[in-house]
């Protein structure tokens, strides 16, 4: 039990100092820049999402489609993939989610909305079904492959997009009906400033649940187990009689179905926001890897970690007031990414060590 527990203090301690780091690198460029400007610019980030409850509110509309990538990669990792193909099945599920909203607005109540998610998900499960099959049947690296649907996706997306619903007006995707916005839950009276509102929606709760649902199936199921057992050691599943094909299959499976969640919930938020046409991939699914690697991979590190990423691009918004460059958010949470992977290593060596004496 003490190994246990010093082993997560190990891990705690990694990735809260991979974020202390990225803060200090971002104070260092703000002092080169503007040094007259940089504890205020500094604090505007620090201080940004919580400065109103409108600010917070943003918070947490930015947090829910990241933590929905960010439960993407992490589950692909516990289960020994790395799925860097979020960003496509991001995509092409908000694709299918907003496609769903426009043309499907005979569907009575809050029928739209629900079968606009259901769509998300069926359409970013079957994207991130192709990387999972190369890899288990022709043993094609899950990293080339997701590559190469991120960017299938992004321009299939495109095209589909001005051949069934755009507004060209605005180079975008048209609007969605009211019907298939996300319920508020009351979010936009409590999350607001003066009359101004935020786009907290009952898509955070939603993404929650998905958190506390992937956390039940990893820990608390034998199906969870083999999932695991294949990431851990391949050769001895296979001994075991679980069938790896299958796992890494429904593994990509249920990543790329988490990935296209969170593309509906960002574009059934009732923002007025759609999908660009441009030849860029989705943010939000890379953003999904730097959540997953300081969640470590859990599905509950996972909610807090995207908390803080989104967070911090409030902060971001704010720091432009002090006339500083939004990019050095950015480099931040970069510096963040490099330092959280370094310190990953570093508490796996210290594990080993400590291992090998104990076995001594």
């Amino acid at each position: 039990m003490n190994v246990k527990l010093s082993n997560s203090v190990i891990n705690a301690l990694s990735s809260v100092t991979a974020i202390f780091t990225g803060l200090l690198a971002g104070l260092i460029i703000l002092l080169l820049t503007n040094a007259s400007q940089a504890l205020l610019g500094f604090w505007a980030i620090l201080s940004g999402g919580f400065s109103s409850m409108k600010e917070f509110g943003q918070v947490l509309y930015f947090a829910t489609p990241i933590i929905m990538t960010g439960l993407s990669v992490g589950f692909a990792g516990r289960t020994g993939l790395f799925n860097i193909g979020a960003s496509g099945q991001f995509l092409i599920g908000a694709y299918a989610a907003v496609l769903t909203g426009v043309k499907c607005d005979f569907l009575p109540g809050h029928l739209q909305w629900i079968a606009a998610l259901l769509a998300a998900m069926l359409a970013g499960a079957l994207w991130g079904a192709i990387p999972g099959l190369f890899k288990a049947l022709f043993n094609v690296n899950e990293v080339i492959s997701c590559i190469m649907t991120n960017y299938i996706g992004t321009y299939l997306v495109n095209f589909l997009i001005t051949k069934t619903i755009f507004d060209s007006l605005r180079n975008q995707t048209m609007r969605i009906s009211a019907a298939a916005n996300l319920p508020k839950m009351g979010m936009d009276k409590v999350f607001r400033e003066g009359f101004i509102t935020s786009s907290a929606n009952s898509g955070f709760f939603i993404a929650i649940l998905f958190a506390v649902l992937i956390y039940i199936i990893l820990e608390k199921t034998s199906f969870g187990y083999e999932l695991k057992a294949c990431g851990f050691n391949r050769e001895a599943a296979r001994y075991a009689g679980i069938n790896e094909k299958r796992s890494i299959i429904v593994s990509m499976i249920i990543a790329g179905a988490m990935a296209g969640i969170g593309g509906a919930l960002l574009f059934l938020a009732g923002s007025g926001k759609g999908i660009t046409v441009v030849d860029t991939l989705a943010q939000e699914g890379f953003l999904g890897i730097p959540v997953a690697l300081l969640g470590l991979n859990n599905p509950i590190g996972i909610i807090f970690s995207g908390l803080l990423i989104a967070y911090l691009n409030v902060g971001g918004f704010n720091m432009q007031l002090y006339h500083f460059a939004p990019q050095v958010i950015e480099i931040i949470i970069g510096v963040i990414i490099y330092f959280s992977a370094f310190a990953l290593l570093v508490s796996k060596f210290i594990k080993s060590v400590r291992k090998r004496m104990r076995s001594k």
